[in-house]
């Protein structure tokens, strides 16, 4: 017996449209996702993405001078 079928037999469930997880489980999940989203967050952008985010800012910028040229 898996554990999904531990946690869903100790609450009672079984496999219906009604699909209910034991508030532990539901916990260790949500502890383990929270994690996972942490690490994402906490993690250096790659120096690959910051050039390509220079060159879009430096496109934006030169396109913005030439808007405001034509404008005068």
């Amino acid at each position: 017996m898996s554990r999904l079928d531990t946690a869903m037999s100790e609450t009672g469930e079984g496999y219906d449209d009604e699909f209910v997880l034991d508030p532990k489980v539901q916990e260790s999940i949500g502890r383990s996702l929270k994690a996972h989203y942490d690490d994402i967050i906490n993690a250096p952008v790659p120096d690959k993405f910051l050039v390509l985010l220079a060159q879009l800012e430096a496109t934006e910028q030169r396109a913005a001078g030439a808007s405001s040229d034509e404008c005068k």
